[in-house]
C-alpha cells in the first residue's frame, strides 16, 4: 500500500480507523510477561507460569527465577509451590539483562473469609479471601476496613434480583489499607483473569455516593471494571450513572465534602475509567493506570465538585485522555473543578481511540482552574487541548487563570499506521503534537487579549526520536504506539543528564512551586480514618521518575 505522509494542516481527520504500526526488526529481548500477574494460592499448592517473550524470535530467554518471601512461596523454572499465609512476588529476570523480568503476586490464604454481600461493616482481616455475590454497600455513617493482602473476588455479569452487575457501592466510609509487601487484589475469578477480558468489564466498581465520607485506596490492585449499567444498577438508582449507556469508572465519587486518597495502587484491565470524580476533595498520587477503555474512556477524569491533586502517576495505554480535566456539571450546589496535575508520566496515550481527535493526552475544559506542569507526555496522540478557550465557562473552555505549561512532550520515531477521509497515513506522534489543532493554543495570536499562555513553556519534540529521554529500561523508539499491555520490566527511570532532569532547547522543568503551583494538600493534608495524608511535594523535572536510587 503507498504510504502516505500526514498533511499536518489536513489532520483534523486522521481520526478514523488506526489500525497498525511499523515493527522493530531488532531480535534482542526487549520484554517478558508472565501468563499471570497474580494468583492465589492455599499452602502445599502448587502452579506452573508460563513465559512470553518479546519479540518472539529473541534468543535471549534464558531466566533466573525468584521468590520475594520463600517463607510464603518459592519458584522453581515456572512451577510455584506454596508455602505459608502471606503475599510474595515470583520474579523471571533475563539472564543476559536483569533489568527485564515479568512478575506474579502470589497470594497464599489458609481459609476463605466467606460471602459477602448486602450491608457491611466492620473488618475483612489480612491475608483473607472474600467472595462477593451480590451487590454489596456500605451504609451512611458505617465503616468498613480491608486489611493488608487480602483478596476479593467479585462475580461477573448480571446478579441476584437486581440482574445488574456488582457495583461496591459507599455511603458511609471504606478504607482499603494494603501495604507494598501486601497489596489487596480486587478482582474476578481465576478463569476470568484473562487477555480476551481485558477490556470485557466484569464488574462494575466503586462508587461513592451523595453521602460518602470517606474513601481510600492504599496498595489496592483494581481490575476488570466497567461493567455496562442496568436498570437496577445502585449507581443508576442513586442518579449516577444511565442505564444501558454508562460503565462505572474503577472508582466513581459524587459527594463535593467526601474525602478520597488514592495512592499506591493499580487500575488496569478496565472498559471504563479508572476514575470518575463528580466531587470530593483528593489525592490521587503513585498510581499506575494502564491498558484502559476499548473504543473510548479516560484514566482519570474530574468534573465538577473537586479538589484534586493528581501527582507522580504513570499512566500507559488509556484509550483516550490519561487526563480528563472539566468543570461539567458545575452549578449552585456543586462548586468549580479545582485541580493540580503535575509531575504525571503518559505514555502510548490516545492511539486507540478511533471515533474523534478528542483523545490523546491531556483534556483541560468547561471551566476547569488547573495547573497542569511538569508533566512528561511519552509517544501520545497528542498534546494537551483546550478547546473553545476562548469562551471560559463550564459550558466551554477552560478557566482563563489556569497554568498550563513546562511540560515535555516526547516523541519516538515509532509510526502509526491507519485510514482517514484522505487516504492510507503514517504519523509519528511529533506530527500530532505540532499539526494545526484548533485546541493547540501555544501559538495563539491572540494573548495580548488576555488568553492564558498555553504550553508556551512547553518542549514539544518537533522531529521523530529526538529529545530521547534516556530511560533506564524503556524502549523509547521501540514500543509500538498501539500497546496495550504493560511490561512490568519497564522502568520510566532516567539516566543523569536526561532531559527529563534539564530540559532542552531552552526549555526547562519548572522549579518553584508556590501559589498556582502549590499542590491543595501538600503542607495541610486530607485526615482519611484519623491519619493525615498529604500529596507529595512538586520536583524540578518533567514526569513521575527521576534519576533511580
Amino acid at each position: 500500500m503507498k504510504r502516505l505522509l500526514v498533511s499536518l494542516t489536513a489532520a483534523v481527520a486522521l481520526c478514523a480507523g488506526f489500525a497498525g504500526c511499523n515493527k522493530d526488526e531488532d531480535t534482542s529481548l526487549a520484554g517478558i510477561t508472565l501468563s499471570e500477574t497474580s494468583k492465589m494460592l492455599k499452602p502445599t499448592e502448587t502452579h506452573n507460569l508460563a513465559v512470553s517473550f518479546f519479540p518472539e524470535n529473541t534468543a535471549d530467554k534464558n531466566l533466573v527465577w525468584g521468590s520475594s518471601d520463600k517463607n510464603v512461596a518459592t519458584v522453581e523454572n515456572g512451577t510455584i509451590t506454596a508455602i505459608g499465609v502471606g503475599t510474595a512476588v515470583i520474579r523471571a529476570v533475563s539472564a543476559v539483562n536483569a533489568t527485564i523480568y515479568g512478575e506474579c503476586s502470589v497470594v497464599v490464604s489458609l481459609s476463605d473469609f466467606g460471602t459477602q454481600s448486602g450491608a457491611v461493616e466492620g473488618v475483612w482481616t489480612k491475608h483473607s479471601i472474600v467472595y462477593i455475590n451480590d451487590q454489596i454497600r456500605v451504609e451512611q455513617g458505617k465503616k468498613l476496613t480491608v486489611e493488608e493482602g487480602v483478596t476479593i473476588i467479585v462475580q461477573d455479569g448480571p446478579v441476584g434480583t437486581s440482574g445488574a452487575p456488582i457495583e461496591f457501592f459507599v455511603e458511609g466510609s471504606l478504607y482499603l489499607k494494603g501495604t507494598k509487601e501486601y497489596p489487596i487484589l480486587v478482582t474476578v475469578t481465576e478463569n476470568k483473569r484473562t487477555a480476551a477480558n481485558k477490556y470485557a468489564g466484569l464488574w462494575g466498581g466503586f462508587v461513592g455516593g451523595d453521602n460518602f465520607s470517606e474513601l481510600l485506596f492504599d496498595n489496592v490492585i483494581v481490575e476488570y471494571t466497567g461493567a455496562l449499567c442496568g436498570a437496577a444498577s445502585q449507581s443508576v438508582l442513586a442518579g449516577l450513572n444511565v442505564a444501558d449507556k454508562d460503565q462505572t469508572a474503577g472508582i466513581l465519587s459524587n459527594n463535593p465534602e467526601g474525602k478520597i486518597v488514592v495512592i499506591n495502587s493499580t487500575f488496569r484491565y478496565a472498559n471504563s475509567d479508572a476514575m470518575y470524580f463528580m466531587g470530593g476533595k483528593a489525592i490521587v498520587a503513585n498510581n499506575l493506570i494502564h491498558t484502559v477503555g476499548k473504543d473510548d474512556n479516560d484514566g482519570i477524569n474530574m468534573k465538577a465538585g473537586v479538589q484534586v491533586d493528581i501527582a507522580y502517576n504513570l499512566c500507559f495505554s488509556v484509550n483516550s485522555n490519561a487526563l480528563k480535566l472539566s468543570s461539567s456539571g458545575q452549578g449552585p450546589t456543586r462548586h468549580q473543578a479545582m485541580i493540580r496535575a503535575y509531575n504525571n508520566t503518559i505514555v502510548n496515550s490516545g492511539w486507540r481511540r478511533t471515533k474523534n481527535l478528542k483523545g490523546g493526552s491531556i483534556f483541560l475544559e468547561k471551566g476547569a482552574l488547573a495547573s497542569v506542569y511538569n508533566n512528561l507526555i511519552l509517544n501520545s496522540k497528542f498534546m494537551l487541548k483546550t478547546p473553545s478557550l476562548d469562551r471560559p465557562d463550564p459550558s466551554n473552555g477552560a478557566d482563563h487563570n489556569s497554568m498550563v505549561g513546562y511540560n515535555f512532550y516526547a516523541s519516538g520515531s515509532q509510526q502509526w499506521t491507519g485510514i482517514h477521509v484522505g487516504g492510507a497515513v503514517i504519523m509519528t506522534a511529533f506530527e500530532g503534537y505540532t499539526f494545526a489543532d484548533p485546541d493547540y493554543w501555544h501559538n495563539y495570536a491572540g494573548y495580548a487579549a488576555g488568553f492564558p499562555k498555553i504550553d508556551e513553556t512547553s518542549l514539544i519534540a518537533t522531529a521523530p526520536g529526538s529529545p530521547d529521554p534516556n530511560f533506564v529500561n524503556f524502549p523509547f523508539n521501540g514500543v509500538p504506539l498501539g500497546e496495550d499491555m504493560f511490561n512490568p520490566s519497564w522502568d520510566f527511570h532516567v539516566h543523569a543528564g536526561s532531559p527529563v532532569l534539564v530540559g532542552a532547547n531552552g526549555k526547562t522543568p519548572r522549579n518553584t512551586f508556590s501559589g498556582d503551583f502549590a499542590p491543595y494538600f501538600g503542607s495541610t493534608g486530607l485526615v482519611i480514618d484519623g491519619k493525615e495524608y498529604k500529596t507529595p511535594a512538586p520536583a524540578a523535572r518533567y514526569g513521575a521518575f527521576g534519576i533511580k536510587n
